[in-house]
């Protein structure tokens, strides 16, 4: 109430202020006020004071009263002139301020993406105040976002929940992840604030153009995209905007080779000081054409990830069914280097193709099945990626129950349990890339030094017998000294005589001498009594959480043992 009083403007637009300035309410160590306060910087409230965005604000609501005096007073006519000349604001400003480097807003896509991927989806409605145009421009910078993922061969991670589908791309040294829901209808629901929604889209619809600016004129290609109206009149836009960068990048490095021959037959001289300037990226403004030959050189750049994606589905051609998730194939494939259809008009290649590989099925299909091609379901695709290899198709074809889907966001090794699925896929990773695990038992020396294993049968025996002396001679100092723990603390070491194992106290109970196992489980505790209040809360916060880890791992184990019990 402070705030709202201090700018002299009402919540809701307090709020859009605070969500395009990304000025967020904060916690103070002490609250003054008390708990049921929300909290802001006063630089913040500083800072939205001498917004212009305010003063636009309050110019685009004046206005708005003007329209409505109009139409009270009966003249459509004023209202509609007035309608047409209505104030306008934008919020590239905002952007340029928020993140002044471009690796600054690669961070802060996780949200943005998702949020659009959303609306895109979403159904156009009045009582929401969401319009068409703004569901088909989300549907139409997503695309682009994905044409460019595709293109550039930067996805790394795809995982089919029940939310949705989570992908993880890498831009520029940053991890970037987002979740595009099913292709289903949705339904708005009546819990959810869309007007908080909306003015979150209205800065994040920005920030994507601007990030996508940015991305197509890195590989020298003209944005917005120009789209064939045929392929966007089905629907096809992921794929027309592939055709677009492919078109657009081919016709790059054809003008640059084009320049570079040019320049070649005129002087041999300049060419050989243009290639060295090429090589030290110091490139001569003068030379016409000179940019583009980094262009056509960016495939070297690529790095060992990138390079083993975007031959994952090499010579591999696709057929996708009618009944499939189309979109996210349509971006995942080409991804990983796949040449993809599907069944439909604007399609690359008809179903009877006698090249396509793999035909990719939902459900069993009545129809003509080929023999040159293998009938699979959609999650060979995701866990092909997921896995880095060519899977074998066996568990996936159409009608099996194929394996569990596992997450590549999980670490196994860190949550104490590896599933049978995910050990299986480790083999054939070692297996393609001709490389030989340990067995159980056998260290990683003994493969390096194959002598060792030809020694293991020989000296088995002696080392069996070494061991067995080793452990009758450690079971023997163990005991020696538990017995004279026990003499030091009962004080028999001090006084010089026999302590009595039992000890009478006087009110007829028995107090019996300290166990060795507590002594060493008081000592164990010492560290924990030293530590201070708030320390030993998060540490026994920490075993609690450890403790409920391995009962979890303990019950999917035992789950497994029963399920293997009833087969």
């Amino acid at each position: 109430s402070q705030a709202l009083k201090s700018l002299q403007v009402n919540l809701n637009l307090f709020r859009r202020l605070c969500i395009v300035k990304g000025i967020f309410p904060r916690e103070p160590k002490k609250k003054v006020k008390g708990n049921h306060h929300t909290y802001y910087h006063v630089k913040d409230i500083s800072f939205l004071q001498h917004e212009p965005l305010l003063e636009k604000f309050r110019e685009i609501k004046t206005y708005q009263k003007k329209v409505q005096k109009a139409k009270a007073k009966k003249n459509e006519e004023l209202a509609r002139l007035l309608l047409t000349r209505q104030p306008t604001y934008k919020l590239d400003r905002l952007i340029r301020e928020r993140y002044p480097t471009f690796i600054d807003a690669l961070r802060d896509l996780d949200d943005c993406l998702t949020m659009v991927h959303l609306f895109a989806v979403l159904p156009a409605s009045d009582r929401e105040n969401l319009e068409v145009k703004r569901v088909h421009n989300c549907r139409r910078l997503s695309h682009e976002w994905q044409a460019y993922i595709s293109r550039t061969h930067a996805l790394r991670k795809v995982f089919v929940s029940v939310k949705g589908i989570y992908y993880q791309a890498e831009l520029e040294g940053q991890k970037i992840t987002w979740l595009t829901p099913h292709a289903i209808q949705q339904v708005f629901t009546t819990d959810v604030d869309f007007g908080v929604l909306l003015t979150f889209l209205e800065f994040y619809e920005t920030l994507l153009a601007f990030t996508n600016f940015k991305l197509y004129h890195s590989l020298n290609v003209k944005y917005p995209p120009i789209l064939d109206s045929r392929l966007e009149a089905l629907a096809a836009d992921l794929y027309a905007l592939s055709r677009y960068i492919d078109a657009s990048s081919r016709g790059m490095t054809v003008e640059a080779k084009a320049d570079a021959s040019s320049s070649s037959q005129s002087n041999d001289r300049a060419e050989s000081e243009l290639r060295l300037a090429q090589l030290q990226h110091q490139l001569p403004s003068s030379e016409p054409g000179a940019l583009m030959h980094l262009v056509a050189d960016k495939e070297v750049e690529e790095d060992e990830e990138t390079r083993a994606c975007k031959s994952l589905f090499k010579d591999l051609k696709f057929f996708l069914s009618r009944e499939v998730p189309r979109e996210s194939l349509l971006f995942v494939l080409p991804a990983f280097g796949g040449t993809v259809s599907w069944e439909g008009e604007g399609a690359p290649f008809k179903e009877d193709d006698e090249s396509i590989t793999h035909h990719i099925i939902d459900k069993p299909s009545a129809g003509h099945m080929y023999l040159s091609r293998e009938y699979v379901q959609p999650q060979w695709i995701y866990d092909c990626v997921n896995a880095r290899i060519i899977l074998p198709t066996e568990k996936y074809l159409v009608g099996r129950i194929p394996p569990p889907h596992l997450s590549p966001f999980v670490d196994n090794e860190a949550e104490g349990y590896v599933p049978d699925y995910a050990e299986t896929i480790k083999r054939l990773q070692a297996a393609a890339r001709n490389d030989v695990l340990p067995l159980p038992g056998v260290g990683k020396e003994d493969l390096e030094d194959p002598q060792n294993l030809l020694y293991a049968g020989v000296m088995s025996r002696a080392e069996e017998a070494e061991a067995a002396k080793t452990k009758k001679k450690m079971a023997e100092l163990e005991k020696q000294y538990h017995e004279e723990l026990k003499k030091e603390v009962t004080g028999s070491a001090v006084d010089d005589v026999a302590a009595a194992p039992v000890v009478e106290g006087g009110d007829g109970e028995e107090s019996s001498v300290p166990d060795a196992a507590q002594i060493a489980q008081d000592t164990a505790d010492m560290p924990t009594l030293m530590m201070s209040r708030k320390k030993r809360k998060l540490y026994d916060a920490m075993k609690i959480g450890q403790k409920k880890k391995s009962e979890s791992v303990e019950r999917i184990k035992q789950r497994k043992k029963n399920l293997k019990a009833d087969q």
